[in-house]
């Protein structure tokens, strides 16, 4: 079954029904994309729990559930909650406060005619050297994006890693566009950066 037919209104209607296949084929099918916006935020023990608690919460909440929002995001803003009730445990607490636009991450790498200021290396991936560096690289890359903050590494995974819309994002973190538009140039830019410093250096 394709994340299309879940999300169909005769697929919801079983769910509210208790139909206990229905549900399994929810889990399976979107178990593992809950879990990774867990670790976004948690340790991976931690993030299994928060995932589990959330199935637990949501199966619960399916005769209630309205449709106002895909199953999907109804999903995840469940077990963002069950997380961010895991971090205030641990006396952390992610905040989305208000901030202005700060621009395009990558406006330093244009002129005004849209051509590069300065082109990108061209990398050549073939051989075991270059596999090196690739893996050095995404090594370094998962390196900043643990050490971003919550909001920028959760808006990150939502958007570019899961392929969210913003209006999917805004609902389930209750933030505006312009709030998710900041977080998400913010975590970028970070990684252009790295990018940017790990091309010129080979150092992450």
């Amino acid at each position: 079954m394709s994340e299309s037919q879940l999300e169909t209104p005769d697929f919801v209607e079983r769910l509210r029904d208790g139909d206990r296949a229905a549900f399994a084929l929810l889990v399976k099918h979107y178990h593992p994309r809950l879990l990774s916006t867990a670790r976004s935020l948690l340790q991976p023990a931690d993030a299994e729990e928060a995932v589990q608690d959330g199935w637990i919460a949501a199966h619960g909440a399916l005769a209630r559930f309205e449709g106002r929002s895909t199953v999907l995001t109804w999903l995840t803003r469940i077990v963002i909650n069950q997380a961010r009730m895991q971090l205030r445990r641990q006396g952390r607490e992610i905040q989305f406060d208000h901030t202005e636009d700060t621009g395009d991450a990558l406006a330093h790498r244009f002129r005004g005619d849209g051509h590069w200021q300065t082109p990108p290396l061209n990398w050549e991936l073939h051989g075991p050297d270059a596999l090196l560096t690739r893996d050095e690289l995404k090594h370094c890359m998962e390196k900043h994006i643990d050490a971003m903050p919550d909001n920028q590494r959760l808006v990150l995974e939502l958007r570019d890693i899961q392929g969210l819309d913003f209006g999917a994002i805004c609902n389930i973190l209750d933030i505006s566009p312009s709030n998710v538009r900041v977080l998400l140039h913010r975590a970028r830019t970070r990684l252009f950066q790295l990018v940017d410093h790990f091309q010129e250096t080979g150092e992450c």
